[in-house]
């Protein structure tokens, strides 16, 4: 099964504090054959967490080094379709659910491509829940 993958849970493979058991099984056991889907604006939050975690010294230039190596390495594919329907979507759901909008882009690229979304934020989870979206298992 093919997965959005949330910076959160994206991160906690990597950050030393906001580290996840969930998210580590979830690696473990997510299929050879899985893709994560990303909305584009996951690499500006990725890069911007790696960027403020190494200023307030929660992570070392290595450290990032690997992690970013690490999302090389599993089979990330960037959906970068926007438009205004899209955008009206991400409001809808902002609204709807009481999300950023950057975090409705997740449920919504979950919601049209059928997927399950793997985050560990947890309003993220219950707009999830209430939109019928599967989440990674406990």
């Amino acid at each position: 099964m093919d997965w959005v993958l949330d910076c959160s849970l994206a991160l906690a493979w990597g950050l030393p504090d906001e580290t996840s058991k969930r998210a580590d099984r979830f690696l473990v056991q997510v299929s050879r054959k899985s893709t994560f889907w990303v909305p584009a604006l996951w690499w500006y939050e990725i890069s911007n967490a790696l960027t403020v975690a190494q200023r307030r010294q929660r992570l070392t230039e290595a450290d990032s080094m690997r992690l970013v190596e690490l999302y090389r390495l599993l089979p990330i594919e960037t959906d970068a379709y926007l438009s205004p329907d899209i955008l009206w979507r991400f409001h809808t759901l902002a609204e709807e659910h009481a999300l950023p909008a950057y975090d409705a882009a997740y449920l919504e690229l979950a919601q049209r491509k059928g997927l399950g979304l793997a985050t560990l934020d947890r309003r993220l989870m219950r707009a999830a829940r209430r939109a019928g979206v599967k989440l990674i298992s406990a």
